[in-house]
This record gives C-alpha cells, sequence and structure tokens, in this order.
C-alpha cells in the first residue's frame, strides 16, 4: 500500500515544522493545509518538500473542510491517508503496525494508536488533556485528528462533513461504521500532542468547542442506535444550565428550595472524586458550564466560525 500523509494547521509555527519533518521519508507523499496562518506556516512548509494547499479564506475555516483539501490534493497511487494535526509529531514505528493491521484486517476502515501529551506537566490543563488522549484500545467507536484511513473507505462515505467546526472525526465514524467498517485503536505509540494549554480562558474555550460537538453530534446522528452524543448533550445542560437556572428561580421564590437543589453540586463533586480524583472531578463538574454554553450556541448561531483556544 502507498501512504500518503494530510497535515492541517493554523499559526502552529515550532509545532508544525517539528510534525512535518517527522512525516519527511516515511510516506509517499506530505500534504500541508493551511488556515489562514500569518506566521509564516505555509513558507516554511513549502521549504521542507511538502505539497501546500491554502484554503479559501472567503469561506468559515474548519479542520473538516481543511482535512479534504487535503485528500483531494493527494497523487494518484495513495491508498492510506495518515492524518495529523500540526500541533503533533508522529513516533516511529507507528507507520508500520498500524499498516500492517489494516493489512491483516480487510474491515477496518480506520486505525488510531496512543496519542499523548508531550508536556503533561506544563499545566493542570495538560495533565487533564494527557488523561482524556487515554481511552481503551480495540474496537472503537471513532478516532480523533490523528489516524490512518483506508482513502477508499473515506471517499465511499463522502469524507468529513465539512462545515462541522467540531467534533468531525467522531461524526465520519458514525458514518463508516453504519457503512459496516470497523474503528480500531492499537496499543501503540502512535502521536505526542503539544496543547500548550496554559491559561483557564483556554480550557474554558476548548471546552465550548468540546460542547458545540456534543450538540452538533447529537443533532445529525442522535437518533441512532448508538444515540451519538446524546447524554453528553443532555448532561452539559443539566449541570451547567438547567440545574443553575432554577437555583436562580428558586433563590428569588423559595431560598431554602435554592439551597437543597444547590447541594446537588458538592454530592456530585464527591462522587466524581471517588472516581477519578479531585483535579480530574472539579474540572469535569466546572467545564458542563462551558458545555452547556457550546450546546446553547451551536443551536443559535450555526455560522460554521471556527472556535479557536489558542
Amino acid at each position: 500500500m502507498s501512504i500518503g500523509a494530510v497535515v492541517i494547521g493554523r499559526n502552529e509555527g515550532a509545532r508544525l515544522e517539528r510534525s512535518l519533518q517527522t512525516l519527511m521519508g516515511q510516506v509517499a507523499q506530505v500534504v500541508y493545509v493551511d488556515s489562514g496562518s500569518t506566521d509564516g506556516s505555509v513558507a516554511m512548509a513549502h521549504g521542507l518538500g511538502a505539497k501546500v494547499v491554502e484554503l479559501d479564506m472567503q469561506q468559515p475555516f474548519t479542520a473538516a473542510r481543511a482535512r479534504n483539501a487535503g485528500v483531494a490534493a493527494l497523487e494518484e497511487g495513495i491508498t492510506l491517508v495518515q492524518f495529523l494535526d500540526g500541533d503533533c509529531i508522529l513516533q516511529a514505528g507507528w507507520l508500520e503496525a498500524a499498516e500492517a493491521h489494516l493489512d491483516a484486517h480487510p474491515q477496518i476502515a480506520v486505525v488510531c494508536g496512543r496519542r499523548r501529551e508531550e508536556c503533561p506537566q506544563a499545566s493542570i490543563y495538560n495533565t487533564l488533556i494527557d488523561r482524556e488522549w487515554d481511552t481503551p484500545v480495540g474496537e472503537a467507536q471513532a478516532c480523533g485528528g490523528d489516524a490512518l484511513m483506508r482513502l477508499h473507505a473515506l471517499r465511499t462515505v463522502g469524507g468529513y462533513r465539512a462545515e462541522m467546526i467540531a467534533g468531525e472525526e467522531p461524526e465520519l465514524c458514525q458514518r463508516l461504521r453504519r457503512a459496516g467498517w470497523q474503528i480500531w485503536r492499537l496499543d501503540t505509540e502512535m502521536t505526542w500532542h503539544d496543547a500548550q494549554i496554559t491559561r483557564f480562558s483556554q480550557w474554558w474555550r476548548r471546552s465550548l468547542r468540546a460542547g458545540h460537538a456534543f450538540a452538533e453530534g447529537a443533532a445529525l446522528h442522535g437518533a441512532g442506535p448508538d444515540r451519538h452524543w446524546v447524554a453528553e448533550t443532555r448532561r452539559a445542560l443539566l449541570w451547567g444550565a438547567l440545574l443553575p437556572a432554577m437555583i436562580v428561580l428558586l433563590a428569588l421564590l423559595m431560598p431554602w428550595a435554592a439551597l437543597i437543589l444547590a447541594l446537588l453540586y458538592p454530592v456530585q463533586l464527591l462522587r466524581l472524586i471517588r472516581r477519578g480524583g479531585t483535579a480530574w472531578a472539579v474540572f469535569t463538574l466546572l467545564g458542563k458550564f462551558p458545555e452547556a454554553l457550546g450546546v446553547v450556541k451551536y443551536h443559535m448561531r450555526r455560522d460554521g466560525r471556527i472556535i479557536e483556544y489558542r
């Protein structure tokens, strides 16, 4: 099989350079798709020998749109495509292991592996993101932004949904699985990710983006048999919007009832602490507020604008 790589980015700077360098010599072609960078990313990618696609700035940027553009730019003869975000670097040995798994299992359309934070100790947010990447191996519901895919399978289902501003990979995997394909996660080192999230405002925007993805995914596939992201959307609205609104309303009418209702939060926090520790519990519960805002934003503003958190 012939492997091509599609890397997407926007003002990734040195991280993009490292990302592209890890691919050179490992794949037949590297395509870099740029979403309006102003930091010299385009010139740098050209200098490293990548084929560069610059997205039309008259249309809203999305990662899904960028990945589709990268696929369209691949040369004839490419049968597998390694997707990579511009803030990630590929680990040695991944492509060989992933290609071998696809060769041995023709029913699998997508394989992904272990994605880890390069500097989990840099901030509490990086630590939490590193934990987020630690998902079970074996057959999976979805992959993330880094994955090796069969180009035929990707094209058969129409590629990524270009207008989605978040959650485009799980949505694609929904369509692949419904078409009879499988998604697998291997216990193999795949990529290092460099989140560089050091401020609360960055974490808040990232959580808002997650809520937007939950809402859009549920709107598209929530009626399916696996109720795609319906539970996540409902939890965000319950803890981040409905309960706060009821507490405020009751505080005006029956303060004692508002106090009783507010006690649900410390009870839920204690339950989460038992499951995953204090830091994870605090940010999981706190995250329901920006997630709820993201759900509301999806339903009120479907303009396709990218939600950035860096």
